[in-house]
C-alpha cells in the first residue's frame, strides 16, 4: 500500500500500522480519537491529552529533542510527524527506522486532509469522516456566529523573553482570522521577535497559554504597561490542527462575550 503525504513524499506500507509513533502532540490526540490509542507505542513529553497518556505509553524525547534509541526500541511500523514541529534532519534519522508520514498545516483544508490521510492509512474511515463533519459543522455554525461581529487588530504572543508573537504564515493566523482577529504582525517570520511598542498599536493583545505559560499575572502586568487590554486565550484551541478543532469554535465564542 502505497499513500502520499503532506509534503508529498510516498510511503509504503505491508500492512495497516499496528504500532505507530506519534511525534505531534495534536496529532497525538487524534489518534486517541480515532481509536488508536492500543495501537500507540511511543509519544513525546508534550503528548498531554489524554492525561494518563503519558504514563501508558513510552516517551521517547520531546518534539525536537528525540531519543531515536527509544523509537527503535518501540519497533514502529508507522511514525507520524509534522514540517514545523519535528526537524527535517529528525525525519530523516527516522526514515531509516520506519515509514515516516508528515504533515504540514497551515489552514483547516489542510488538517481535514491530514484527519482523512490518517483515517485512511490506519484503517478507520468511517471514525475520521465523523471528526471531519463535527468540525465542518462547528465551523459553519461559528462563522454565523461571529459574522457581524466587529473586527480588532490584535497580537498574539506566544513568548515572553524575548518577546514573540505569531506572524501570518500560521496555522494560529487562519483561526485569528477566523475570529476576525486582524493580525497585526506583518514580518514574514512564522513567529518574531517584536518590540514591546508595536503592542501600542493594537485593540487587544492575546497572550497564548502555550508554548509559554502566560498566567493572569503576566496579562495584568502587560496590560498596565502599555495601555490596552490583554486577554489570556488556550493556545491549543488556537494551534491544535487535529480533533481538537471540533471543540474549539465552541471556545471561540467564548471569546467574544
Amino acid at each position: 500500500m502505497q499513500f502520499k503525504d503532506q509534503l508529498n513524499n510516498i510511503i509504503t506500507l505491508t500492512k495497516t500500522p499496528q504500532r505507530i509513533v506519534s511525534l505531534v502532540p495534536s496529532q497525538t490526540e487524534l489518534l486517541v480519537d480515532l481509536g488508536l490509542r492500543d495501537k500507540l507505542v511511543g509519544i513525546t513529553k508534550f503528548c498531554v491529552h489524554p492525561s494518563k497518556l503519558r504514563k501508558e505509553i513510552k516517551v521517547v524525547g520531546g518534539t525536537k529533542t528525540l531519543h531515536f534509541d527509544k523509537v527503535q526500541q518501540v519497533s514502529p511500523d508507522l511514525i507520524i510527524c509534522n514540517k514545523e514541529e519535528n526537524t527535517r534532519e529528525m525525519v530523516m534519522e527516522l526514515q531509516k527506522i520506519a515509514p515516516v508520514w508528515v504533515s504540514d498545516i497551515y489552514t483547516i483544508e489542510e488538517s481535514l486532509q491530514m484527519i482523512e490521510s490518517i483515517g485512511a492509512i490506519c484503517d478507520v474511515k468511517e471514525k475520521a469522516s465523523e471528526i471531519i463533519e463535527t468540525i465542518q459543522f462547528e465551523k459553519q455554525d461559528f462563522l454565523k456566529f461571529i459574522n457581524h461581529k466587529p473586527s480588532q487588530k490584535v497580537a498574539y504572543v506566544i513568548w515572553k523573553k524575548p518577546l514573540m508573537v505569531a506572524g501570518k504564515t500560521t496555522f494560529i493566523n487562519t483561526l485569528l482570522n477566523l475570529n476576525k482577529f486582524e493580525n497585526v504582525c506583518e514580518e514574514n517570520t512564522r513567529y518574531p521577535e517584536i518590540d514591546i511598542s508595536k503592542l501600542k498599536n493594537v485593540d487587544q493583545v492575546l497572550l497564548s497559554t502555550e508554548p509559554f505559560p502566560f498566567k493572569q499575572k503576566d496579562a495584568q502586568r502587560l496590560s498596565n504597561e502599555i495601555g490596552k487590554p490583554v486577554k489570556i486565550v488556550d493556545g491549543e484551541f488556537f494551534s491544535w490542527y487535529g480533533s481538537r478543532l471540533g471543540k474549539a469554535f465552541q471556545y471561540f465564542k467564548t471569546l467574544h462575550k
